[in-house]
């Protein structure tokens, strides 16, 4: 029976168009979105046969670009002897120089030095680094001249501006402390590191952290007419600071005289514990012992001078010793 094309052509499976099938496959695996929120739109980009490429970013000036050129007074400075020639020299490029160590100096204000005392430090070094600077070693004078300056400013807070002065080494410990602080506190309202967190955070032993914990108020001295934190009567450091005891004096006498008296002889101390114990009189105590008051008063003269001597040079051995 011969076959139509009509019916070869219903036998031959028709099979689906390429585009159509990967459609389906990303519709398949696409992940399901909740009703009612619109697709993620992808950013196209067109690139134009004509557009030139992006220029490269271009670095920053260097901060010093105004930096005057002294390479050829450098050249004559050290090769000249020492004179008025040389110090005039010296003096030009220094000032040539000047407003740079300026602009260094005010990278350290507000730090409760005065802005004109930070300049003439930065001054200071700018002078060290023209005496020290060597222009055949072939580096620019700027780079050698900034860490000289900054150098010598920092040694001047170092050295000058601590209320307290304390060693070196725990000026550096308080530095770590402090940069690890403000590393560890993620907010001002977030509690501060404790010591074991800030030692764990730098490698520091807790008692280094310890140490330079205490050195952070250090820096600057507080008033003793300051007001303590939490007192509201104007409670101030003054008011903590105690007062000489005179009856401390009086009880070191006392102990030291103790054992002087137990050596005098009986009419002796008869007489001083009559006297200055039970408070009587020159007259009562000789009409007591059937005596003269001339003599009572010198007994008591002449003990009490005696036992001066000895506590006196008592305590002079204890001072010795």
């Amino acid at each position: 029976m011969p076959v139509t094309p009509q019916a070869e052509e219903a036998r031959t499976p028709i099979e689906p168009i390429p585009e159509q099938r990967s459609t389906r496959r990303r519709s398949e695996q696409a992940p399901s979105r909740p009703p009612g929120k619109p697709g993620r739109r992808t950013k196209q980009r067109r690139v134009s046969a004509n557009k030139p490429p992006p220029a490269p970013r271009q670095r920053g000036r260097h901060s010093h670009h105004d930096a005057p050129d002294t390479a050829e007074d450098f050249r004559r400075l050290v090769a000249l002897p020492d004179g008025p020639e040389r110090d005039e020299l010296r003096q030009r490029v220094v000032c040539a120089w000047l407003p740079m160590s300026e602009r260094l100096a005010l990278r350290f204000r507000n730090r409760g030095e005065a802005a004109e005392d930070l300049q003439q430090v930065a001054a200071l070094g700018l002078v060290k680094a023209v005496d020290r600077y060597d222009p055949d070693r072939g580096c620019a004078f700027e780079s050698f001249a900034v860490p000289t300056i900054v150098g010598e400013v920092k040694r001047h807070f170092r050295d000058h501006m601590w209320g307290l002065h304390v060693p070196r080494r725990v000026q550096e410990l308080r530095n770590r402390v402090r940069a690890a602080r403000q590393e560890l506190t993620r907010s001002v309202d977030d509690r501060g590191p404790t010591p074991e967190e800030i030692a764990e955070h730098t490698g520091m032993s807790l008692e280094e952290v310890l140490l330079g914990s205490q050195a952070l108020d250090s820096f600057t001295t507080l008033s003793l007419d300051a007001e303590l934190p939490g007192a509201d009567d104007g409670y101030s450091l003054a008011d903590t600071l105690g007062s000489s005891e005179s009856g401390f004096d009086l009880v070191l006498a006392r102990e030291a005289v103790k054992p002087k008296l137990r050596k005098l002889p009986e009419r002796e101390r008869e007489i001083l514990y009559m006297r200055f114990f039970c408070d009587m009189t020159q007259s009562r105590i000789a009409d007591r012992l059937g005596i003269s008051q001339m003599h009572v008063s010198r007994i008591i003269s002449r003990t009490c001078r005696r036992l001066a001597d000895q506590v006196g040079a008592r305590q002079g051995e204890y001072a010795a010793s």
